[in-house]
């Protein structure tokens, strides 16, 4: 540390190099006198300025900039189906919380308050806030963001829980049979029966090719899933769900029907897809969940989604007593959490069951 004298005061001043450059830079500070309780005071501000300067400073970035910056880094890692869906979360965000805000400005309550501004239902905001956590933890990894501690005190808005939301999500034996009586369309009830038997995710059953159908080994091979967004097939959502379904009797009928029907007049030609389009090579999801929704409507009095066919696999497996490792097995999860909660379900479903049972039961 050196002292400059000044018309009005002295000048201490040091030196300190900037890591990042490798260049020698100066900071100073201003005394009116140069004794030596004014040296050790300026040696004190001196050593502040040079850590604070020696400190990492975050570029004071726009939620659109850090969402920009996000997406290029997704577009190159992640598989496009999922690219698309975490965009559209992150252009919801930024209508909510405003595009032009300064990231480093954004705190807890202002989150909260904004969130809660949309009206929208505990659910929808935490899928939002979900992807917001996850923006923020990338910006703060990467060196665009100073702090994030404030996320530890945002809380998930309060939701139904997940099971009681499953409840209403899967259909029980004597519903299956009423929907698949009412399907006056053979393609879609065929489908339908596929899923309920089989498990699959929509997408697995929509990239299965007739070759993926072993009927010697009584085995389906699922290593591929049709994203229906983008057109295209893609691997599948996890390396769990690569493997092999065994096809039990009431599925292997259900696969011959299947490959029968792929192969008539009426599908697109030289397709080798075991549920083939009509209009374009794969099956149209949008126009079988539309089907499906209305016709279960009619028939049995609510809504159901193909995603609902496979937790009624599970829930009809348990029910025959097929343990919760073998149907995580099947359906391809890498744990078997939800498949948990559906047991939980039907516990309690074949428990009540078994009380109405006994009610009527006389012993003398």
């Amino acid at each position: 540390m050196w002292v400059e004298e000044r018309k009005t005061g002295f000048k201490f001043v040091e030196r300190y190099t900037d890591p990042m450059t490798g260049k020698t830079r100066r900071v100073s500070v201003v005394m009116e006198k140069n004794t030596a309780q004014s040296r050790k005071l300026a040696a004190v501000a001196l050593s502040e300025k040079i850590d604070k300067a020696l400190l990492p400073q975050a570029p004071k970035l726009t939620l659109k900039e850090l969402v920009d910056l996000y997406a290029s880094e997704q577009l190159r890692t992640l598989k496009q189906s999922t690219y698309k869906r975490n965009c559209g979360a992150c252009k919801s965000i930024m209508k909510i919380l405003g595009a032009d805000t300064l990231v480093e400005n954004l705190n807890a309550r202002y989150i909260r308050e904004r969130f809660l501004a949309t009206g929208r239902t505990p659910g929808t905001m935490n899928e939002w806030m979900t992807r917001l956590k996850a923006l923020l933890r990338w910006g703060y990894r990467n060196d665009y963001i100073s702090s994030i501690a404030y996320l530890d005190k945002i809380e998930r808005f309060k939701d139904v829980s997940h099971r009681k939301k499953i409840e209403d999500k899967f259909l029980e034996s004597t519903e299956v049979k009423k929907l698949l009586d009412g399907m006056n369309i053979t393609k879609w009830k065929i489908l339908t029966e596929f899923l309920v038997l089989s498990g699959l995710r929509f997408g697995e059953a929509a990239a299965l090719e007739r070759s993926d159908i072993d009927l010697k080994k009584r085995e389906i091979h699922v290593s591929k899933n049709y994203d229906c967004i983008n057109d295209l097939v893609t691997t599948p959502k996890t390396d769990y769900s690569i493997r092999d379904v065994y096809i039990q009797d009431e599925l292997l009928k259900t696969c011959k029907n299947a490959l029968l029907l792929s192969q008539s007049d009426n599908i697109i030609q030289f397709s080798n897809l075991l549920f083939p389009g009509t209009v374009q090579e794969h099956v149209d999801y949008y126009a079988y969940a539309k089907y499906l929704r209305e016709t279960s409507l009619h028939v049995i009095g609510r809504k159901i989604t193909p995603h609902a066919l496979r937790h009624t696999h599970a829930s009809l497996l348990m029910e025959q007593g097929v343990d919760i490792d073998s149907i995580s097995k099947r359906l391809g999860h890498n744990d078997s959490h939800v498949t948990r909660e559906i047991y939980l379900h039907v516990t309690k479903k074949l428990e009540a069951k078994r009380k109405m049972q006994l009610k009527e039961v006389k012993v003398l």
